[in-house]
This record gives structure tokens, sequence and C-alpha cells, in this order.
């Protein structure tokens, strides 16, 4: 089922025994890291990394082929429509033209284009994997109590783990409203007509928006009497010290960020890697 997407499923490996706050501490490093620079070395290293981190949380492609789908499509979108739009942009950032191809009229494919594309897709493709270990491998719970203790307001914490718990949720209500409204004979299938199929897609959503509301009420009502927010602090049952191993971790993610400032700044002068030069 889809809602499997984004369930925490406990796994006893190096991945999941990291502290929510070291995986949160690493996801920005490397995604900053990567973002910063254009350099498509570093970006090909880091991009290579995190499909190990995969590998080593045992994370299984069945669990995220869905995700995958709907990424690459993404991917692909931005990439024709880069081209579209500013066909030229790469030979403005090296400074240079050496074209491979012509389209008609200003759309003229060129080496430093197609560099340009390459990278930028390449960085987008490389925070994925980094935002999927995150997600599926971060305990709820665990993650508040860990920022929490870093200085966050446990309301925003407590909110913020409410968030995680209820994409499971949300994917589930959505598919169970959408076979009960199929069973009423909404079609929701590719012999439909595009047009007819969103149309039916909002009928959906409808329903979905106030059971969204109702469970938000509830879970308000509940907190409320149990009398949450009273206090100017809390207690967690999933609290998880920081180990050597997230030390280790954190000061690795920090490295690599250092270590894109300084290629840009020392090597390439400039955040992007010019070849053409």
């Amino acid at each position: 089922m889809k809602a499997k997407l984004f369930d925490y499923i406990e796994r006893d490996n190096f991945i999941y025994r990291l502290s929510g706050l070291t995986k949160l501490a690493g996801f920005f490093f490397m995604t900053f890291a990567v973002m910063f620079s254009y350099d498509i070395r570093f970006i090909s290293c880091v991009f290579v990394f995190s499909l190990v981190l995969i590998r080593m949380a045992d994370i299984t492609f069945s669990q995220i082929r869905i995700m995958l789908l709907y990424v690459i499509i993404f991917l692909v979108i931005n990439f024709v429509l880069t081209f579209l739009f500013s066909p030229l942009y790469g030979t403005e950032i090296y400074g240079t033209r050496h074209d491979l191809f012509s389209f008609g009229g200003r759309y003229v494919l060129t080496e430093e284009q197609l560099l340009y594309q390459i990278t930028k897709t390449l960085k987008y493709a490389s925070v994925v994997p980094l935002g999927i270990i995150f997600f599926l491998s971060t305990n709820p719970s665990e993650f508040a109590a860990s920022v929490n203790r870093i200085g966050l307001p446990y309301k925003a914490a407590f909110a913020f783990s409410l968030t995680l718990r209820y994409f499971p949720d949300l994917i589930r209500d959505y598919e169970n409203i959408a076979a009960a409204q199929q069973t009423r004979g909404l079609d929701l299938s590719k012999k439909e007509k595009v047009s007819r199929r969103m149309k039916n897609v909002m009928n959906i959503f409808i329903p979905l928006v106030f059971s969204t509301l109702d469970r938000i009420d509830t879970i308000s009502n509940t907190m409320d009497l149990r009398g949450f927010g009273k206090g100017k602090k809390r207690s967690w049952y999933a609290a998880r010290p920081l180990k050597k191993g997230d030390v280790v971790s954190i000061v690795l993610c920090a490295g690599v960020f250092v270590l894109s400032l300084c290629i840009s700044v020392f090597i390439n002068h400039s955040r992007f890697f010019n070849p053409f030069v």
C-alpha cells in the first residue's frame, strides 16, 4: 500500500541507531553542501555516498518505488523546461560555447548547457536519498525529544512529530476514500479523460480535507484534556542521548560541507566547475 511509503519501521543497523538530531543535522549539512556547489565531480561523489547510505539503512526499492517514480518525473520535466526557457544559460555561466546540435532558432544544444543541466539534475537527485533516509529511519517521538533538548520549544517539536506521524495516516485515508468513491462509480482509471479524472480526484480531496480537520480537532481536544502546554518543560519517553557514532556522523557531514566551500573558493575559484577553460 502507498501508506507504507512514510511508515517508520524499526530496523537494527547503524543508520537507525543514530539520533534523529544527527540525521537532521547530517541532512542539512549534506544538502547545503550539494546546493552550494556546481562541481559535478563533488556532487557525483555525494550522490554515490547517499546511495551507499540508502543501502546501509536496508531501505528496499519496493518501499520507495512510488516516490522515486515521482522524483524521476520531476527531474525529467525540470530538465526539459530548463532547456526550453534558457537554452544558452550554460554558455553565459562558463563563458564559452561549443555547439553539439541545433533544434532550430535559438534552441542549440551546447556542451556548456548540457554540463549545467546534468549538474543541476544531479544536485536534486543527490538530495533525494538523504531525505528518504531521514523520513524513513527517524522515530518521530525520538526526533522530537532530540530537537527539544537542543533548545527548540517542546510544542514545536511535538507538532513536528505529529506531522511525521500523520503522513501515513493521510495517505491511508486517501486510499480508503478513493476506494469508497470508486465503489459508487467514480472512475480514476486511465480510461477516463484527464480533465474528468482531475475532477474525480477533487471529489476525493473534499472529504479528505474534512477528515483531516476532524482528526486535528480530536487530537487538539485530547491534548487540552491532558493539560498539554501548561508547563514550561516536559519529559520524553523516547529521548536518546548522543553517542560516539552520532558525533562522528555530524563531524563527517560538517566536513563534507566545509569541503564543498573549500573546493569552490580555493580550487574552482567559483561555485561552478569549468572544464572549458
